[in-house]
């Protein structure tokens, strides 16, 4: 399956999609990357994964964080945003989305506060802009850093699942206590039924 996107529009129309923290402050800051050793929910790095958009909810937080991240767009503006995300042979989602359901959906997203920041996923590790490190390397400095924890957590988890993805790499319980430094038993411990559905969808990607 081609994990190809067209960012074209994105990119000639300056649409943020991807922002660094900006008030948490990193435990551990290096050339490569910036440690939190609490996390931060301030990350935002759509696309950055090859996994693509597989549900309704998944969408719609999408386009969530792209209003949230381009105030400056109108409701014109967003619509045709929204048009080209949804477009299948663009490379950003695996099913169709008729018209009425997008109109629904662009209105129900635009309708919310975005003085409320909206929900993200935990992250630890973030690697800086433009570093040449490999995806090897990420992974095996991910592992090391999460790995100091006393507890692994769902997020850690979830981590590790998309860095293992973006490798080519089957995603399984094995690789990612290998990773994280743990027992198999604690990630079957940790893993919710939503990270088991992720882990099968992306399995399915490869």
């Amino acid at each position: 399956m081609s994990h190809e996107r067209n960012l074209r529009y994105l990119n000639t129309n300056r649409i943020v999609y991807r922002r660094l923290p900006i008030t948490d402050k990193p435990t551990e800051e290096t050339d490569l990357y910036m440690y939190y050793v609490e996390g931060t929910y301030q990350c935002y790095e759509l696309f950055r994964s090859t996994a693509k958009i597989t549900t309704y909810k998944s969408l719609k937080w999408h386009l969530l964080v792209l209003w949230y991240l381009n105030p400056q767009l109108d409701q014109d503006e967003f619509l045709r945003l929204a048009q080209v995300i949804v477009h299948k042979p663009n490379g950003f989602v695996t099913f169709n989305v008729g018209e009425k359901l997008l109109d629904k959906i662009v209105y129900e997203v635009s309708m919310l506060d975005l003085d409320e920041p909206p929900k993200n996923r935990l992250r630890k590790v973030i690697f800086k802009p433009f570093t040449r490190a490999t995806k090897e390397e990420k992974l095996r400095i991910v592992g090391k850093l999460i790995g100091r924890s006393i507890k692994v957590c769902p997020d850690d988890i979830y981590e590790v699942m998309f860095d293992l993805h973006d490798m080519g790499k089957k995603i399984t319980i094995g690789r990612i206590a290998g990773l994280l430094d743990c027992s198999s038993r604690t990630i079957h411990r940790n893993m919710c039924v939503q990270l088991k559905r992720e882990k099968e969808l992306l399995n399915k990607q490869l």
